[in-house]
């Protein structure tokens, strides 16, 4: 956030306290107007010619800058974590991805469940997946289906 005397550019394009707009302004001219007006001058963005900035006080600009943020990151998609697993798992090493899957699901981030396959695990795997999503049905639910392909058998589990 680039405020007051910061401001490089030789004239800005200003809004007004209420949103109005002044037009093209001279820097010095725009400073000016904030002092009488015991407020500052805001640059909100640095990407056009003359850059637009606003009267308005420092504590608000903040807050408005707080909330954009925030706002971009709620957007942002989950991140998508692999657990990797084998078609042979015994019942504590599933107990414990099982536990992983749920963590992850519900701290907000997508699980992709991969079984790697040797020789004709497939339909093994399939059912062990099967197994997994409905045991995660409580923090989770499936993004794509079952996915069984060459040396591997995946499904992607979105958070609730």
């Amino acid at each position: 956030m680039i405020v007051n005397e910061k401001i490089k550019a030789a004239e800005v394009q200003l809004t007004g306290l209420k949103g109005e707009d002044l037009g093209v302004v001279p820097t010095s001219e725009a400073l000016a107007m904030a002092r009488k007006l015991k407020v500052d001058l805001v640059c909100t963005s640095l990407m056009s010619s003359p850059p637009p900035c606003k009267l308005m006080s420092r504590g608000l600009a903040k807050q408005a800058a707080a909330a954009d943020k925030r706002e971009s990151t709620r957007n942002q998609p989950a991140k998508l974590k692999e657990i990797r697993l084998t078609a042979a798992i015994e019942d504590h090493d599933y107990d414990t991805k099982l536990r992983q899957s749920e963590k992850l699901l519900s701290s907000g981030n997508a699980v992709q469940l991969v079984i790697r396959l040797k020789g004709k695990e497939g339909p093994k795997a399939k059912e062990l997946l099967e197994r997994m999503l409905k045991d995660l049905a409580a923090s989770g639910k499936k993004d794509t289906g079952i996915q069984v392909s060459g040396k591997q058998a995946s499904v992607r589990v979105n958070p609730l």
